[in-house]
């Protein structure tokens, strides 16, 4: 049953992010990607309410847990999951893993996005 929370939700979210996205590019332009910053910062900022909210429900929130942070943020944006590992971390008193956590994952993304940007225009 948890699959299939997290399914619909994930559809919800990967939708608003797309009308974001568009809506973003019509009024902004494309020269910036304000869609993907918007739906980052949008994202983070919903699940911290979210994670702050369901941290007093305790057990019996864990479907509202599966379908809003996992599912809809999950597919509006990793980067609000991304935002509360760090977080968590951070509060736990743990700031040299938080601190390698955060620069692994920035920096290690974009050099992994670069490497199979890499691979694909050598073989293809």
């Amino acid at each position: 049953m948890g699959y299939l929370i997290v399914f619909v939700g994930a559809g919800i979210g990967g939708a608003l992010r797309h009308g974001v996205n568009i809506a973003a590019a019509r009024q902004l332009g494309t020269d910036f990607p304000y869609g993907t910053m918007a739906v980052n910062l949008a994202g983070s900022l919903a699940m911290g309410l979210i994670a702050g909210y369901l941290a007093f429900k305790g057990d019996a929130a864990q479907g509202l847990r599966l379908f809003f942070a996992t599912g809809i943020l999950g597919g509006f944006t990793t980067f609000s999951a991304f935002s509360l590992d760090v977080v968590t971390l951070v509060e736990r008193g743990d700031i040299a893993n938080a601190a390698l956590y955060a620069g692994v994952s920035v920096a290690g993304s974009v050099l992994a996005l670069f490497a199979g940007l890499l691979f694909v225009r050598i073989v293809f």
